[in-house]
This record gives C-alpha cells, structure tokens and sequence, in this order.
C-alpha cells in the first residue's frame, strides 16, 4: 500500500526511462506504479488509486489516446501526455481529449518533475503531508483519525482504544473525512476508493460501509457518523452533541 501522498502512474514501454522516472517521483516523496500497455494500465486503474497519470501515446497495444478518452468518462485525474508525437495535431487532440499537460520527448527529468509538482497543486491544493480529524458523538464516542501513520483510535470515558481497520475501510473513512458534511455518491465512493476502472459490485460498498458503523458507532443501526442520505449515498457527520 503506498505511503506517501500521491501515487503517479507512468504508462510507457520505455523501461529504462520508467524506472528513471520513478527513481525521481521517489526522491520528491511520491509513490509511482509502471504499465507498460494498455492492459496493465487498465488492471492497475482497477486495483489502485492515482493521483495523476504520465502517458505516452504509442503504446504495444493501442494509443494513450485511448486511455484518456475511456478515463474521462469516469474520472477527472489529471494526465500529463509525454509523447515522441510533437506535431500540433497530436498535442491539440490530446489536450482536447482531456489531458491537462502535454511534454514532447526528449525532455528534461527536471522539466518533468516541475510539472507534475504544479499539475498535483493545481488539482489538490497545498496540502500538508499528513492531517487529523476528530469526529464526535457526545462526550463518550470521540473518533481520531492521523493520516501520519494511518492510525484510528477512540476516546471513551476517557480510555484510549485502537480501532482496527483493513486497507479498503480505512481509505474509505480517509476519503469520507477529506469530504465530512459533504452528500457523497455511491459511484464517486467506489471510483475513489477502489479505483476508476474498479470492477467491484455497489453491494461492495455496502457492506465496507456497515463494517465501519459496526467499528465506529455506538450502535450502528442509529448511526451519528456515517449518515444514509436517500437517493445519492452516503455523508460522514463531523460532530454530534
């Protein structure tokens, strides 16, 4: 499971220039995942979440064109285009496919890195490296939160607890505590958590879901924090006196 903030994806089967890449995203503190086609694009997509995409266009099994245009149906992830394909026809087709950046190769790693850093503030704002959230019920069901160390922990009657998550539940609470007081769609939910091109069932959902209540709830058929809303999905409640 990656640590740092922000996971790219690289999606080019140029090996050599892949792993320089991603020995640079190392250094500045990002996580990286390598697809050398389409098909291993897309299974990573399924499985993971990222947070910008750097695609090249020619690829063994179709175009980064491609990518873009099926991504943008179900997701807004920024996508830098780093392409041999310098001429105007190519860059206008990819920005109006809805990439964000287009760099013509050879370019300089520098060059690179200046540009994700800019396209990952643009889209995420300047955030600090880890935060906390508190979330409460009343003074016997106080929920914190420290993304620092992935840590969740509840103070009631004064004792200290730690509260156990899997993987997916804590990056579905992290996800839901970024957007508290916020009516969130299942479907957003689901892209979020488990990726864009996820193949999981809206029951998946459900049941993450009702694991958590059972976990944070003082009684999870009257749930404080995660609240049903009707007709769209769910929102996670702040504070409750």
């Amino acid at each position: 499971m990656a640590q740092n903030e922000y996971t790219i994806l690289i999606v080019d089967d140029d090996e050599d220039l892949s792993m320089l890449i991603e020995d640079m995203l190392s250094d500045n503190g990002y996580d990286s995942l390598y697809a050398r086609s389409l098909d291993e694009a897309y299974e990573l997509l399924e499985k993971s979440k990222v947070h910008l995409i750097l695609l090249d266009i020619n690829l063994p099994d179709g175009t980064g064109f491609e990518l873009c245009n099926e991504l943008r149906k179900v997701s807004e992830v920024p996508v830098i285009f780093a392409s041999a394909r310098t001429s105007e026809d190519d860059k206008v087709t990819g920005l109006d496919m809805g990439g964000d950046d287009y760099l013509a190769k050879p370019y300089s790693i520098k060059e690179l890195m200046s540009r994700i850093k800019s396209l990952i503030r643009r889209t995420y704002g300047f955030k600090e490296k880890s935060e906390s959230y508190r979330l409460k019920a009343g003074k016997n069901n106080i929920i914190c939160i420290d993304t620092a160390n992935r840590s969740v922990k509840r103070i009631k009657e004064g004792l200290e607890t730690e509260i156990s998550l899997s993987l997916k539940e804590y990056d579905l609470l992290k996800f839901m505590c970024e957007h508290k007081q916020q009516a969130l769609g299942k479907e957003t939910l689901v892209n979020e958590v488990w990726g864009a091109f996820n193949t999981v069932e809206p029951s998946t959902l459900t049941v993450h879901i009702r694991w958590l209540r059972e976990k944070l709830e003082n009684d999870p058929s009257k749930p404080v924090f995660i609240k049903t809303v009707w007709g769209v999905g769910y929102s996670l409640s702040e504070n409750e006196d």
